[in-house]
């Protein structure tokens, strides 16, 4: 038999999520021919088979986690280990990925253990933590191995607290998975300060193209202060300033946050801004966006005014320092010119790290765009 083991998808990920298998065990497969559909972050990436055979075996179903370089295909023929573009894994996963027996001893030991609860030591730790008996857990993973998932839905609906669940209890996938994974980092990580004003956008007019004269302001902006436009790396301490302009588009969907690139803003007229904008509501809406226009942002800009909300304290995602929220468009009674008038006023929120980035440099980030955005 031949594994062939999951591999890096191009995007430095420790895990995907099974979509959809395109073959099933027995199956005669070609090279290249499609196997399964992976789940990553942000996009739905296919796998290709690394050889022609039949298939022995799937390691998982539709649903299930896999880890980058996990076993993921068997192949009859000789024993092998298939580990396709393992040099494109970033980093070293610090999590282990032995499976232990509940004597701690691994599978495959001459010794036996005395009670057979398969589950990884991040698993354990878990289960210590939530204080769970694994015992007690039915595990979902291959040859009854217990997941992290099995820990959580078995914490949220035990026995324990069964008496004080009423609703419908699911385990987070995909998208909205991946979300919960980066606003979790950027928690423990992000030293995060938000800043707030308002700018007077009367003089643009309501037919003004307001998500694309806010970017080419944002670009004017970051030209005049671009420690803004930067990743940090809070491990090194260091910092990389970013000459070219990749903003960050968040849009909100049915499953979830898709944050799509618009790569080089500064060298893009105000036409050529409206038409990616476009493109990335079709991509995004269809699944069928790119991964690699969804990476490399270095600064995200997110307009939830559309829907509410005047001000907000938007998440910064490292190794970004900054995000711009654009809050809902109201209007206001204010003193101008001598007189009392109506005034079309757009709230601003900005986030931004204050590792890397000082009050100075963002204060006078967001005043570049209100002076922008007033004189447009």
């Amino acid at each position: 038999m031949s594994i062939f083991h999951l591999p890096d998808l191009g995007e430095g990920l420790a895990e995907a999520e099974i979509h959809e298998w395109h073959v099933k065990e027995g199956d005669m497969v070609k090279v290249d021919q499609p196997l399964v559909s992976m789940e990553t972050a942000k996009a739905v990436v296919e796998v290709p088979a690394p050889q022609a055979g039949k298939i022995a075996k799937l390691y998982g179903k539709k649903g299930d986690i896999i880890q980058t370089d996990g076993p993921l295909v068997e192949f009859e023929g000789a024993t092998t280990e298939i580990r396709k573009d393992k040099g494109t894994v970033v980093g070293s996963l610090e999590e282990s990925s032995d499976i232990l027996k509940e004597d701690d001893v691994i599978i495959g030991s001459p010794r036996q253990a005395t009670k057979a609860i398969k589950a990884m030591p991040a698993v354990r730790a878990l289960a210590k933590e939530l204080n769970i008996d694994l015992a007690s857990v039915t595990g979902s993973g291959p040859q009854g191995q217990i997941t992290l998932d099995d820990v959580k839905k078995f914490g949220s609906c035990g026995a324990k607290k069964s008496s004080f669940t009423t609703g419908q209890v699911e385990t987070l996938h995909g998208v909205r998975r991946a979300m919960s994974v980066a606003m979790t980092h950027s928690h423990q990580e992000v030293v995060p300060v938000t800043i707030i004003d308002d700018v007077d956008i009367t003089a643009l007019g309501e037919k003004t193209d307001l998500t694309v004269t806010i970017l080419q302001a944002m670009v004017t902006a970051l030209k005049d202060q671009p420690s803004l436009n930067a990743w940090y790396d809070g491990k090194t301490m260091e910092r990389c300033l970013h000459q070219d302009i990749h903003i960050g588009l968040a849009m909100d969907t049915d499953e979830g946050l898709f944050v799509p690139v618009i790569k080089q803003a500064q060298q893009k007229s105000a036409q050529e801004l409206r038409q990616a904008i476009d493109v990335f509501k079709k991509t995004v809406r269809d699944r069928t966006v790119p991964p690699s226009e969804l990476q490399g942002a270095t600064i995200t800009i997110s307009n939830f005014g559309m829907f509410a909300g005047r001000y907000a304290t938007p998440i910064v995602v490292p190794p970004q320092v900054a995000i711009l929220g654009c809050g809902r468009i109201r209007e206001e009674a204010k003193p101008y010119q001598g007189k009392i008038e109506i005034r079309r006023m757009l709230p601003l929120s900005l986030t931004f790290d204050h590792r890397a980035v000082t009050g100075g440099e963002a204060t006078r980030f967001l005043g570049a765009i209100i002076k922008y955005l007033e004189k447009a």
